[in-house]
């Protein structure tokens, strides 16, 4: 019962949408997913896969997210929304990891073994973000909206963009709040798009300005008969 009541707080403390603990437990899939992955998780470990992968199967059919039994997931887990979020077999999640919505912790390929990521404690994993590979996401990093992140990420870092680029080091900040400032982020492509505009303006400029003294140079010539 304590992880449960740690899993209510810990929603309530990020998420400014959830107004009570009787709203959390009865209004919110990410919380009814992970309370049934616990279950699921713990047939499996006592070797009750069939029936382990069943529970699963419900969890994915009433909350939009597909967990694998195996899945190893630590306290304080918050799916916001919780719809298309897949979490693979060999995946480990750390403490108090924040998921949007599509997001997918993934394996690449058909290798047998770990082949999932491993997210570290704090992380913030935003929507429709893949992380896919047997790699780990250090603690306190972000991942970016829509980015696809095949490599691993040290600690205190953003990644953004596809593939997964870290746009931010050592971006230290240890405050709940910090995850929802998802609008903050780095656009590393944006910025380059706005330097080539901005070569393509000076550019401009400056064949606009030969141009014109091209011309004057043309209109000071004489004229021959």
């Amino acid at each position: 019962m304590n992880s449960v009541s740690y899993d209510i707080r810990s929603i309530m403390a990020r998420d400014p949408a959830a107004r009570s603990k009787w709203e959390v437990m009865l209004c919110y899939p990410g919380f009814h997913a992970v309370l049934l992955h616990r279950v699921a998780h713990g047939l499996h470990a006592r070797n009750r896969k069939m029936l382990a992968r069943m529970v699963a199967a419900f969890n994915r059919f009433l909350t939009g997210v597909d967990i694998h039994p195996a899945a190893v997931i630590g306290k304080g887990l918050f799916i916001d929304h919780g719809v298309g979020v897949v979490i693979g077999e060999t995946v480990e999640i750390g403490d108090d990891v924040t998921i949007y919505q599509g997001v997918t912790l993934g394996g690449t390929g058909k290798i047998s073994g770990k082949r999932h990521p491993t997210i570290g404690n704090h992380v913030v994993i935003s929507a429709g973000a893949k992380v896919l590979g047997p790699f780990k996401v250090g603690d306190y990093s972000k991942v970016g909206a829509g980015a696809v992140v095949l490599k691993e990420v040290p600690p205190h870092c953003t990644v953004v963009g596809i593939p997964g680029k870290i746009v931010k080091r050592n971006g230290r900040s240890d405050r709940a709040e910090d995850d929802l400032e998802q609008t903050k982020l780095p656009d590393p492509v944006g910025e380059q798009l706005a330097e080539m505009a901005a070569m393509i303006r000076e550019l401009k400029a400056e064949l606009d300005e030969l141009k014109s003294k091209q011309e004057e140079m043309q209109a000071r010539e004489p004229v021959h008969a």
